[in-house]
């Protein structure tokens, strides 16, 4: 694969470039010339390995190609491990689940505006690969000690236990990661790269889920085990049954959402940085994370997605679950956000 400007010009660093309705300009040190791709070559840059694409310019942080109004960033992690964020659109929606939508609760109501800025969301949940990249970072010299978060366990399916096996692979998601863990690798990202990493709110993981749908699941009115990983042999209204895998796929195995985002519905639950709360009652309508101030270390936190061993209503949109921060399982893992103060974009 030959990667270029598709005006045949080379790219600049410190100019704006222009192409069909936006303009992009890197300003940190790292920042390398843009890489133009076309949709079908980002949608498989999570699970293909740096070195495979041909003409790819060295560089920590790179700036991406995702269609017509898309934009995909690659944080480079090791020499052969990268992080690929999609940009999510500022826009508005209304969050959470009508009452007449089967599987909903209580807890997904009342249903709500949130407007949000643009943000970076990781293209998949954090895999293996990327986990043990990170987990194995030092302390670089001149950051101070007492900022580097905890050590991270690099296998963590180690605590699995006998099933460990079946979860295990580069490119499957990691798992058994609690919340303090998820923060902690966010942490590290935001130390090392001075970006501005950190989990999801629940409202930026919804509406990046839903990009632009107001269906159960941003494939339409049902789901099925062509279209996600979960426990298919429970249909959702008139949708079909099928296959329950048992464990976790590889990332990106099934069609991305509309704005390029894989494994939205199933395969792992994923951390947000909110607390739970029982309803929806008092909720930010700023697409930030409702975080209690006063809140004990181990209070609730929220989970998004459903997973590979989960009926269908819990794979919904709108649906969520919650867990106590410390405790680890292998349907538990997160994707990365990240706040691009370090761009300028212009939609």
């Amino acid at each position: 694969m030959s990667v270029s400007d598709p005006s045949g010009s080379a790219s600049k660093l410190q100019t704006p470039v222009a192409r069909q309705g936006f303009f992009a300009v890197c300003f940190p040190l790292d920042c390398v010339p843009i890489e133009w791709l076309a949709a079908a070559e980002v949608e498989t840059m999570a699970s293909a390995k740096p070195a495979q694409a041909k003409a790819a310019p060295a560089g920590p942080w790179r700036v991406l190609r995702w269609n017509s109004r898309q934009l995909a960033y690659r944080e480079r992690l090791t020499e052969e491990v990268s992080l690929t964020l999609l940009r999510i659109p500022a826009g508005r929606f209304s969050m959470g689940a009508p009452e007449g939508e089967e599987g909903s609760s209580g807890a997904e109501r009342p249903v709500h505006e949130v407007t949000l800025g643009d943000f970076l969301l990781g293209q998949t949940p954090v895999t293996q690969a990327q986990w043990r990249a990170v987990a194995g970072w030092q302390r670089q010299e001149g950051k101070a000690a007492e900022l580097w978060p905890q050590e991270l366990v690099l296998d963590p399916l180690e605590r699995v236990g006998r099933d460990a096996e079946r979860f295990r692979g580069d490119q499957r998601p990691v798992v058994g990661i609690t919340w303090a863990e998820a923060m902690a690798f966010c942490e590290r990202l935001k130390l090392r790269t001075e970006k501005n990493y950190a989990l999801p709110s629940e409202a930026q993981w919804e509406y990046a889920c839903r990009a632009g749908t107001t269906s159960p699941f941003h494939f339409g009115a049902t789901i099925s085990p062509e279209l996600a990983n979960y426990d298919g042999t429970t249909a959702y209204g008139e949708g079909p049954t099928g296959t329950y895998r048992e464990q976790t796929t590889d990332v990106a195995s099934f069609s991305a959402n509309a704005w390029g985002l894989h494994d939205m519905h199933g395969n792992v639950w994923e951390w947000c940085e909110d607390h739970w709360h029982d309803s929806y009652e008092g909720a930010p309508t700023d697409g930030s994370a409702w975080v209690d101030a006063h809140a004990q270390e181990d209070e609730r936190r929220l989970l998004r997605g459903g997973s590979w061993f989960d009926v269908p209503h819990g794979c919904r949109s709108a649906g969520r679950y919650w867990y106590l921060p410390d405790i680890h399982f292998q349907g538990r893992g997160f994707r990365v956000c990240c706040l691009p103060q370090d761009l300028i974009l212009y939609a």
